[in-house]
């Protein structure tokens, strides 16, 4: 229960990083991988309950991660794209806390996500009594998100490598924005990888 509400997270970390060449969600940054931040986070804000998406590279990854209470979800159907892990995640979500008012949803490749950040789009959703609280950066609006209850069956029907902002398109979806600086910094290439590094040294 945080702030009255029963809200879940779903982190996302079935991806291939086919352009990295190798598990992106175990790239360190500032001593942990980036999945294991994400897990950490989310660790420590009393979620009622938490869902850990993996498809590729599930093993290896399963192997060096502390879970912290997590339940780790196979989408062997990582191939088709996000959507199939928001869908598999979402439902899950439902099975392990039927009364749910709200799901987040994290990714395992954002280093500068804090505690902070989440709690800000928690907040935002719960005052605006919103459908859904997106972040904010560099012109564009993604994840980390919330959403609300009311919209968990649209997730649900997310088709493809459709991220969950594909809504804000297909229907008039009542939402919010919370500005997360450098939440656009992820990591796909070789090149993110030693910028990130550069970026841990400063």
């Amino acid at each position: 229960m945080i702030k009255n509400a029963k809200i879940g997270v779903v982190v996302l970390a079935a991806g291939a990083s086919s352009r990295l060449g190798y598990a992106k969600q175990l790239v360190e940054f500032k001593g942990k991988s980036l999945l294991q931040h994400a897990i950490d986070i989310s660790e420590v804000m009393d979620f009622d309950s938490k869902v850990l998406v993996l498809g590729a590279r599930k093993e290896e990854i399963e192997r060096k991660i502390d879970l912290k209470g997590f339940e780790i979800l196979i989408n062997e159907n990582w191939e088709e794209g996000m959507a199939s892990s928001i869908r598999k995640g979402v439902l899950r979500s439902q099975e392990l806390e039927n009364n749910l008012d709200h799901i987040v949803i994290l990714l395992s490749d954002q280093p500068f996500v804090s505690r902070e950040s989440i709690e800000a789009l928690i907040q935002v959703q719960l005052d605006k009594n919103s459908q859904a609280t997106f972040s904010e950066y560099a012109g564009d609006i993604g994840v980390p998100a919330i959403f609300s209850a009311e919209v968990f069956y649209d997730l649900k029907e997310l088709k493809g490598d459709q991220g969950a902002k594909k809504l804000i398109h297909d229907q008039k979806l009542d939402f919010e924005i919370v500005k997360f600086e450098l939440g656009n910094f992820d990591v796909d290439t070789a090149e993110d990888v030693e910028l990130l590094k550069q970026m841990e040294e400063e």
